[in-house]
């Protein structure tokens, strides 16, 4: 099975582009590469890869001065960007991130349309827009660039000798397999990708694309028409602190002095990010409409500031912010509430109650559990209610119930105090929640009808102003994939991108008082080339971002000395492994930081 779904069984098994579909065989055992080092010496023709290589040709003014190619290529920092014209006239917009190894996509039906997703699969796209993003990057190689280069002489004769023309065809094929398959085994040469098993390509984000993040500050061959900055606006500059503060109001409220202390106050060192003034852009602007957005969702990589987000979203719109962070066993009822004695004595009876696991999974005895009746043609929604029910009775039974002089009292959720009187509420790394269907229970309260039934029997209807942000990662140990029915309700997801270097050493120096820039720079490069190594050689089991880096300065700033700070910081927080630590300080701290 191929490492990549670039490489899946069905790309191999679709037609090549001419004028390749007449050669003998797709299979050569005369040429290849020379980075196909197996016994049994072959090439395979990749219709993909090779429709891809022949519409760059078309692109490549070297090769083709007057070319009419409505394809583009360039590069924006460390990304590459692409415009690939598909044989669908679709536009398949491409940004790889040449250090990562990531794609962003979108297809484009016109340069005017909003994109769609890019599904690499059979039936679907074949990912000859993302081999043509890699081609710069394989043109690195001497191998492929003189392949690339003698094809192109064959393409200008009209193909006279499809004998050489098809040997450029098997080693340029063969070389860039190679290259990606085998990327572990060839650290000069190979092409480390990062791409989702599902084949659904992340898409360009409206954020990046409205501050022309994606747009090549150098443009190699053809014309942009989607990448070429004419969308930007002024999000894309500093925003001014003193009018976001409260100036996306959602109603003209009058909060009171104990919730105008529960207003986020924003801190001198913080900057705010595009992401957050569009979603307050778009809470204020839908409050007229019949649905008005109100459920956002900040998804990245530890540290690049989606709870800090969360907070700036609260204080643009002038509202209280409450959190509450998931944990592998939260249930249902730690959103909605518990009814718990006043003292520190435990209920004589109380009830076993089933988890939502027991009522996905056996919902008639989850039934006989509340009821004491085994019916086998229950439902699950039907469990569900009546576990609601169930508990409402017993809360007030328990209430009512003096004999003993136990008395119980319900403690509301900082969700439910949100819900009730209009708050901002971040809701903390669902996807840890080992059931990932608990979310569901709470779908109620994100779509329009907005109202849920607590423990009491209390039914608390939804505040208008209420804003329910969800912040999240998908890449750490331990997180599992959201349901598909909460994210649907979700009304903009944002995705968080680590910040550049540049970008990370000015809020870095912010947070921490160092004047150093030079020495918070090098720091800065380290973190990301740390995570980075972390990223290719497995090491899941610490942390390496941000929030390390913070202490890390702050460390230099005490003892003085760099590499003494990450010993006790980045270093010790990168693994719990000793021999992973070891190789860290040895490859790149002690290199980079050695007296």
């Amino acid at each position: 099975m191929a490492k990549t779904p670039l490489f899946n069984n069905w790309t191999w098994k679709l037609s090549m582009p001419e004028p390749f579909d007449k050669t003998a065989s797709n299979i050569s055992t005369a040429h290849y590469s020379t980075y196909c080092r197996v016994a049994t010496k072959k090439a395979t023709l990749h219709a993909p890869l090779l429709s891809a290589v022949l519409a760059y040709m078309e692109m490549d003014t070297s090769l083709t001065p007057s070319s009419a190619s409505e394809s583009a290529i360039g590069t924006q920092g460390e990304k590459t960007v692409a415009e690939y014209q598909s044989r669908t006239k679709e536009i398949h917009v491409v940004v790889f991130n040449r250090k990562n190894g990531k794609f962003n996509v979108g297809r484009y039906e016109d340069p005017a349309a909003s994109p769609k997703v890019y599904s690499l699969k059979d039936g679907g796209n074949t990912g000859t827009a993302l081999f043509f993003a890699l081609i710069p990057e394989a043109m690195k190689d001497d191998e492929f660039r003189e392949s690339y280069e003698l094809l192109g002489k064959c393409r200008d004769d009209g193909y006279a000798d499809m004998d050489e023309a098809e040997k450029a065809a098997f080693i340029l094929c063969d070389n860039l397999y190679r290259r990606i398959e085998s990327a572990d085994t060839l650290p000069a040469a190979g092409i480390r990708l990062s791409l989702p098993t599902t084949g659904n390509m992340p898409q360009l984000t409206a954020v990046n694309m409205s501050r022309n993040a994606y747009s090549p500050s150098s443009v190699l061959y053809g014309t942009f028409r989607i990448l070429t900055g004419a969308a930007a606006h002024s999000a894309a500059g500093p925003v001014d602190r003193d009018g976001f503060v409260k100036g996306y109001p959602l109603s003209d409220r009058t909060l009171t002095p104990k919730e105008e202390l529960m207003v986020p106050r924003i801190e001198d060192w913080y900057v705010i990010p595009p992401e957050v003034t569009t979603i307050c852009r778009h809470a204020q602007m839908t409050t007229a409409g019949s649905q008005p957005m109100r459920n956002f969702m900040m998804r990245g990589p530890a540290g690049t500031g989606k709870t800090e987000g969360a907070k700036a979203v609260a204080a643009g719109l002038g509202l209280p912010y409450l959190y509450y962070t998931c944990s592998a066993n939260t249930e249902i009822y730690d959103f909605l509430g518990q009814m718990l004695p006043e003292t520190d004595e435990k209920p004589q009876d109380g009830r076993d109650y089933p988890t939502l696991t027991d009522i996905q999974m056996d919902p008639p005895s989850a039934y006989k559990k509340l009821t004491g009746t085994y019916d086998e043609t229950v439902t699950d929604a039907e469990v569900y209610d009546k576990l609601l029910e169930v508990m409402a009775q017993d809360a007030k039974a328990l209430m009512a119930d003096n004999a003993s002089g136990q008395r119980f009292r319900y403690v509301e959720t900082p969700l439910i105090t949100a819900i009730r009187n209009g708050y901002v509420i971040e809701i903390q790394e669902p996807t840890v929640i080992a059931n990932p269907g608990v979310l569901v229970g709470l779908n109620a309260l994100l779509d329009r009808c907005a109202s849920v039934t607590l423990t009491t029997g209390e039914v608390v209807h939804r505040h208008p102003d209420t804003v329910v942000i969800v912040t999240t990662n998908n890449s750490y140990a331990g997180c599992r994939d959201m349901n598909q029915s909460v994210i649907s309700r979700m009304n903009l997801i944002m995705d968080i991108e680590e910040p550049d270097v540049d970008t990370l050493t000015e809020r870095v120096m912010k947070v921490t008082g160092c004047a150093d820039r030079s020495a918070v720079s090098d720091m800065a490069a380290s973190v990301q080339e740390i995570s980075e190594r972390c990223r290719e050689t497995m090491i899941s089991d610490g942390s390496c971002g941000v929030r390390e880096l913070i202490s890390w300065v702050q460390s230099y700033m005490v003892c003085g000395n760099v590499l003494e700070a990450a010993r006790y910081t980045v270093l010790s927080s990168v693994s719990g492994d000793p021999e992973n630590r070891a190789d860290i300080l040895s490859s790149y701290l002690e290199q980079k930081f050695a007296a």
